[in-house]
């Protein structure tokens, strides 16, 4: 923290404060999102905290995969760890620009910087030897096998709709930025960083790193940043204004405040579902129960809507999980 009244604030766009369902991925789409989440977070981004802003790739890495498709005869395909770097670039370029026009507008004067964030996985990480996290275009029997023989990917059918490519989604182990985005939030600077997950990297025996094929939870690794950084605030924007209890059921209940030990209790019950607010609630115990260097600090996590940030802010809405 920057001191005794100031926090440092992890902020994690989800794919709806860039891209929303049904919207085909247009720079207007984007910019029309990012201006509504800007007018949220503008009181927040301000003040005199410490914030870094991270955010998911999955839609515009997967229009990149098809561009890549498309082109094959004519340019090189690129590997994922490349995409997700350009991807982080891009977006990156699009979220400070918008921000900084509205600061400007506010007469607020803070710098925004974007870092292409490298995050170490382990080599010998479980999932390496399990992919299960598609990712790209749909392919039909003939075409999936030929990337399967020639390319060394592994696919799987999915639900009829075709085949898709599956790369491993390994834990995040450190942000290899972390001192540098450390040092920027020292200086003043508002950081966007680990886009997409960041880019997952591997440690070779003579301690060089290596771009894998691989895809890192965006939850996961943002909170790996908010330990990596010390952080008060890890702050979650996604689909849904609360965290729920039994979830799409008649018994569904928002959950306003939930305690480090209720939120375990809740996810071994499998109340939160696997593919949306489970690792949300991962990343949350993740940030929380790693007390390694602060046991005294009131760590907390906020889980809501991108267009109810403001409100989730001021403690009206949205779910709060504190240790």
């Amino acid at each position: 923290m920057n001191n005794n009244n100031t926090k440092t604030f992890v902020i994690a766009l989800g794919g709806n404060s860039i891209l929303r369902g049904k919207e085909k991925g247009t720079p207007q789409e984007q910019y029309k999102n990012l201006d509504r989440t800007a007018e949220e977070l503008l009181p927040l981004l301000s003040s005199g905290n410490s914030v870094v802003i991270t955010h998911g790739n999955g839609p515009q890495v997967g229009n990149l995969l098809l561009a890549g498709e498309a082109a094959q005869d004519i340019v090189p395909s690129m590997p994922l760890d490349i995409l997700g770097a350009q991807a982080q670039g891009y977006m990156g370029y699009m979220i400070q620009n918008t921000l900084a026009n509205h600061l400007r507008r506010a007469g607020a004067s803070r710098n925004i910087t974007t870092v292409v964030t490298e995050v170490i996985v382990d080599r010998d990480d479980p999932a390496f030897r399990n992919p299960s996290k598609p990712i790209g275009p749909f392919y039909d029997a003939a075409r999936a096998e030929q990337h399967r023989r020639d390319d060394g990917w592994d696919m799987i059918e999915d639900a009829g709709r075709g085949y898709r490519r599956v790369v491993a989604s390994p834990l995040p182990v450190e942000i290899q930025q972390a001192r540098i985005i450390k040092s920027m939030l020292n200086s003043g600077e508002i950081v966007i960083a680990a886009g997409g997950g960041g880019i997952p990297v591997v440690r070779d025996d003579k301690r060089d790193l290596h771009g894998v094929e691989a895809v890192i939870d965006k939850d996961y690794a943002s909170a790996r940043l908010a330990l990596d950084i010390d952080a008060d605030v890890l702050f979650i924007l996604t689909g849904v204004e609360y965290a729920y209890s039994d979830f799409g059921t008649p018994e569904q209940r928002a959950l306003e405040q939930l305690s480090l030990a209720e939120a375990k209790d809740l996810l071994e019950q499998g109340h939160f579902g696997k593919g949306s607010m489970e690792p949300k609630i991962r990343a949350a115990i993740m940030f929380l129960e790693d007390d390694r260097r602060h046991p005294s600090r009131m760590r907390e996590v906020i889980i809501t809507l991108p267009e109810k940030a403001g409100r989730a802010l001021e403690g009206r809405t949205g779910t709060r999980i504190f240790r």
